[in-house]
Parts: structure tokens; C-alpha cells; sequence
């Protein structure tokens, strides 16, 4: 009788310390997706930054033209400016077709998620009493937060993807610069 009397005990405890996992993680993911939409506003002012460097080049090459033609009228070809959107680097890096911005809300993959787990059934039963209800229960939450867990890490893979081309186009952007 002292086992039964041990085992609603052990259960709440069980409870109590998988509740405060899966909080804690429920947490550190959420300080995470935080922390990675802050970097990708960073990296949205850095392009945006890099695309007024561009068009303030285009203008100063418009009128270093402007002024070629009323300067002089014989231009010595080692003064002549090289019209820099004709490089290869350029064209790759500043695709016209190519808008450059990355798309915060995408739709979130879920393999296998009907919106809820099964419904009981986690356990074999034995004695069908309360304590096998509870300890189904239990395990049917614990499986529901490490759902939402896992929908929350595939979020972050797909930002953290999206993050990566676009700092791979920032990378192509200042490497014409150098």
C-alpha cells in the first residue's frame, strides 16, 4: 500500500519538473525568435543602406559625365571614369528583377500536425484506474509542447535560412565596393 501512496506523489513531481522544461525551453525559443527578428531588422537597415550607397553612385558617376563634357573638350583616356554598373559583380549583385527583401511571414511547415495529438492512449492500461488517466494526460501534454517546440524550431530554421541568402546578397553588394 506504501507503493500506491508513493505513486500520485512521483506523478505530480513528474508533472511539476516536465511543466518547468518545457517552460524553459518554451522560453529560450521565444528570446530566440525574438533575438533573430531583431537581427533581421539589422540586416533589412544594413541592405537598405547599401541600396542608397548605390543610387548615390549612380548620381556621382552622372555627374562626373556632366562635368567631363563641360571641362574640357578633349578628354585624356586615363581620365576617363569607367561606367561601374557595367561589371559582372555589379550585374550579379544589384539584379534588377531581384527585390531583395526578405519575407517575414511564411508559412510554417508541419509534417504530420492534424492541430492535435492522439487523443488518449499513450500508455498501456493495466489497472484502468485514475493514475493511468493522469499519467495519459501528462504524457498527452508533454507531447503537445514538444509540438508546439518543434513548430517553433522550424520557424527558426526558416528564418535563419532567409537570413542566410540575404546576407549572402549583402555580402555580393559590398564585395563591388572593395
Amino acid at each position: 500500500m506504501a507503493a500506491n501512496g508513493d505513486i500520485p506523489e512521483s506523478l505530480e513531481e513528474i508533472n511539476l519538473r516536465m511543466n518547468a522544461t518545457t517552460d524553459e525551453s518554451k522560453e529560450a525559443g521565444i528570446k530566440t525568435l525574438v533575438m533573430l527578428d531583431d537581427q533581421g531588422e539589422q540586416l533589412e537597415r544594413v541592405e537598405g543602406g547599401l541600396d542608397t550607397i548605390n543610387q548615390d553612385m549612380r548620381e556621382a558617376e552622372e555627374h562626373l559625365k556632366g562635368m567631363e563634357k563641360c571641362c574640357g573638350l578633349c578628354i585624356l583616356p586615363c581620365m576617363k571614369t569607367q561606367d561601374f554598373e557595367k561589371n559582372s559583380e555589379y550585374a550579379k549583385a544589384w539584379k534588377k528583377d531581384d527585390d531583395g527583401g526578405v519575407i517575414n511571414d511564411q508559412p510554417r511547415i508541419t509534417v504530420g500536425d492534424s492541430g492535435m495529438g492522439p487523443q488518449g492512449g499513450y500508455i498501456t492500461r493495466i489497472t484502468n484506474d485514475a493514475r493511468e488517466d493522469e499519467m495519459d494526460e501528462n504524457i498527452q501534454q508533454v507531447s503537445t509542447m514538444v509540438g508546439n517546440l518543434r513548430n517553433m524550431a522550424i520557424d527558426m530554421s526558416t528564418e535563419v535560412s532567409n537570413q542566410n541568402r540575404q546576407l549572402d546578397r549583402i555580402q555580393e553588394k559590398v564585395g563591388i565596393f572593395k
